[in-house]
């Protein structure tokens, strides 16, 4: 994950809300969403009992984060896993005084490949396809022509939400739609950013395409033990502000729960 910087105007001041400010902005506390009576009325998800699916992340660790629980149990059924990372998540900490962006990009690829296997998606194809962080909205057409032969023959593509007010991920759920489309492969997208700056019952949010997907007790201890992985995104890198951790305790509870959320 990467959070984009605070818009301001001249002098400083903050500008109007958008995408970056409403990320920066303090987000929905956990406890609103584990209170929300509309958990029961989302229909459940069917997900694939066999076969393949491809799963795109705009950063490594938004895939875990957002559908990493449905990959746990997509791989104890033997379904075949690729997992897409479009950028190498090097732009997370931009004024960093410890870790250069090259040196961050390995180390995120290495967190993700010991994440999917505490997922036991150890086996899991990992594509990297080196967009620029932050720079996925400007290579949206090239990212499709990168997805289309990689969904042919998939029976389920999984993608970032296209209305979860980041950039990149809004940009790597319209590319995998619209490869989606193009070769006749189902597609559906997880919020990850959704659950910080939305609201229970938030007007914003397509609720009627949702569908929950339930996390027995085992894999939610895998899923967690997958975001402890992640060490660069949740712990500081160093003492200093650009340092910081990108995920804190009150943002990794809303991807912590026993249910996941995909639109379709």
């Amino acid at each position: 994950m990467t959070r984009p910087a605070i818009r301001t105007e001249p002098g400083g001041r903050p500008a109007e809300p958008g995408p970056a400010n409403a990320i920066q902005a303090p987000g929905t506390d956990e406890a609103s969403w584990r209170d929300w009576s509309g958990w029961d009325t989302l229909p459940q998800a069917v997900l694939p009992e066999r076969g393949h699916v491809v799963v795109v992340a705009a950063h490594p660790d938004d895939e875990v984060l957002g559908f990493g629980g449905a990959m746990a149990l997509l791989a104890e059924r033997g379904v075949r896993l690729t997992v897409v990372s479009i950028t190498d998540g090097e732009g997370s900490h931009p004024d960093s005084q410890v870790v250069t962006p090259a040196a961050l990009a390995r180390l995120r690829a290495g967190e993700l490949r010991a994440a999917l296997a505490e997922l036991g998606a150890q086996d899991a194809r990992i594509v990297r396809l080196g967009v620029p962080d932050t720079g996925v909205p400007g290579h949206e057409d090239q990212l499709v022509d990168a997805l289309v032969p990689l969904v042919r023959d998939a029976g389920l593509v999984v993608a970032p939400w296209t209305g979860d007010v980041h950039g990149d991920h809004e940009a790597a759920g319209r590319a995998a739609r619209t490869a989606a489309r193009r070769t006749g492969t189902a597609c559906a997208l997880y919020p990850v950013w959704m659950w910080h700056w939305a609201v229970p019952d938030d007007p914003r949010v397509p609720w009627r395409t949702a569908r929950r997907v339930p996390l027995p007790p085992r894999v939610q201890a895998r899923k967690r033990a997958a975001v402890e992985r992640f060490a660069t995104q949740i712990r500081p890198l160093g003492p200093g502000p650009g340092d910081a951790a990108v995920l804190p305790p009150d943002e990794l509870a809303h991807h912590l729960r026993s249910t996941e959320v995909l639109f379709q």
